[in-house]
């Protein structure tokens, strides 16, 4: 496939406040994603190593490596973007250090430029993500879709708005010119940012404000995904039906089996119209709403196959 003819968005932005599963649904997606040989790269940053565990591989690193394979054949690499290796990346591209680079990592120079300029780990960061989106191998992209499991949605905004404000403050030279390539792409047809949330009151009200917050700052939003979303819709089952059931497979339909199930049931079916309260609510905002399955033992590879079918190859 040429760059000509890449699908877009190509930058697949994956926020959620924690312990919504955005990690994930992020290696879920880069999963659906990858077919029909696509090749996909899922990232993380901030050395969070959560990516590895999933796909039951050793911790990832700064060098890009094959995680499995896609939903649709296609393949999944995965990287873990340091800010200091980043750094090292931009000064031999653009200030042409090469070796010295290293030299000044040595001494602590990078560390202390990270330090004093703490918006810069964010700007390096994102820019990384830019390189990868862009980058071409022997005639066609490196990647069709990158894929980040990002920073939560309580600073989502400034981790991606951060080159917006460099970009205005040098107005000349290298870093400006990086940070307003970078912010263009951010804020383009290029990128999609998809919030994850749990049908659950905090998660929601969080999922919605990031919502207003990321529409403000005029950053695309793509699905919403509710994650974790137990039982299934069905319609009211009464008392004599419940009874009826019972004695069908042949189980003394006694009052107390009968009373028990009925509370049973009774609160399983407020916790479903609570599910239809929060989907309710999120539809509200004008984006897809996606539901995907809570796994009672866990998300492990199998399971997040199962997760990248149920969201589909296209977002």
């Amino acid at each position: 496939m040429t760059a000509s003819a890449l699908p877009v968005p190509r930058l697949h932005i994956v926020t959620g406040k924690g312990g919504t599963g955005k990690t994930s649904v992020a290696a879920a997606l880069a999963l659906s994603l990858a077919g029909h040989g696509r090749r996909v790269l899922l990232v993380e940053v901030e050395g969070r190593q959560g990516i590895a565990p999933l796909f039951g591989v050793a911790s990832l690193g700064y060098e890009e490596r094959h995680l499995a394979a896609g939903v649709g054949g296609g393949e999944v690499f995965g990287q873990s973007v340091d800010a200091d290796e980043a750094l090292l990346d931009y000064l031999a591209l653009f200030y042409r250090l090469g070796s010295a680079g290293r030299v000044l990592q040595k001494f602590g120079a990078i560390d202390f430029a990270t330090t004093i300029a703490p918006g810069l780990r964010d700007i390096l960061l994102t820019g990384k993500l830019k390189e990868a989106v862009s980058r071409a191998e022997s005639g066609r992209m490196a990647y069709d879709a990158v894929v980040l499991d990002a920073p939560p949605t309580g600073r989502i905004v400034k981790f991606l708005n951060v080159t917006v404000e460099s970009g205005r403050l040098a107005k000349t030279g290298p870093i400006g010119k990086h940070s307003r390539s970078v912010a263009r792409m951010l804020h383009s047809s290029l990128t999609n940012v998809h919030l994850v949330t749990t049908p659950a009151a905090m998660p929601v009200q969080e999922t919605v404000d990031a919502y207003k917050e990321l529409a403000a700052a005029d950053l695309p939003v793509g699905r919403i995904v509710l994650n974790k979303v137990a039982g299934a819709k069905s319609g009211e089952v009464t008392e004599d039906e419940l009874e009826a059931g019972l004695a069908r497979a042949g189980i003394s339909p006694e009052p107390a089996l009968l009373a028990g199930l009925m509370a049973e049931y009774g609160s399983a079916r407020e916790e479903l119209r609570a599910v239809d309260a929060y989907r309710d609510r999120l539809e509200q905002l004008g984006r897809p709403v996606e539901e995907l399955p809570l796994l009672p033992e866990g998300v492990d590879l199998s399971g997040l196959y199962q997760l990248a079918r149920a969201l589909g190859g296209e977002a």
